[in-house]
């Protein structure tokens, strides 16, 4: 239930108006890594990811972006044991670096930009402004996703409902 609310979520927040690149993808990978057990935290990404690019539109980039959100999820999946406040901030802040880094690589890979340390350095460059809304949409998504998950969690915690949310963890 939870996976497919999650990705239900992250194609619908993908489709409503947003700022550019101001969406939970990023968050919903780490998140996932954290909460799924493993078939669900690596497919969950990718299937939001695959879903809705079919819809938005394929491009040459999307071995790049897709892959980046897999591997957030297997970030997430190495932190699951260790969750705080500060652990969860950290590696939402190294996802977003980590997504941005990996996409705009796959931009200058596909030719947008010269085959050249420039050309590289320039993608870099043009891609900050993307970068700031990646940024705070993890850091936000994760912040509310994290919080409202072990809310929920320890409000239903010696309750029927308690089952409900445990088993997809496993």
């Amino acid at each position: 239930m939870l996976a497919i609310a999650l990705i239900v979520l992250g194609i619908l927040t993908r489709f409503l108006p947003h700022a550019p690149n101001f969406n939970p993808a990023i968050a919903i990978a780490l998140f996932g890594g954290y909460y799924l057990n493993k078939k669900y935290a690596l497919s969950v990404p990718l299937l939001l990811m695959v879903i809705s690019d079919i819809f938005l539109g394929l491009h040459n980039t999307i071995l790049f972006t897709w892959g980046s959100v897999v591997l957030i999820s297997i970030l997430g999946l190495s932190q699951k044991k260790n969750k705080s406040i500060l652990n969860v901030a950290g590696f939402s802040l190294i996802s977003a670096v980590l997504f941005f880094v990996i996409t705009n690589f796959g931009v200058w890979f596909s030719g947008w930009y010269p085959y050249t340390l420039k050309g590289l350095t320039d993608c870099f460059i043009m891609g900050i402004p993307f970068f700031r809304a990646t940024l705070l949409s993890t850091l936000v998504y994760a912040a509310v996703m994290f919080g409202a998950y072990e809310l929920i969690a320890r409000l239903v915690k010696n309750t029927r409902f308690a089952a409900a949310l445990v088993s997809e963890l496993k």
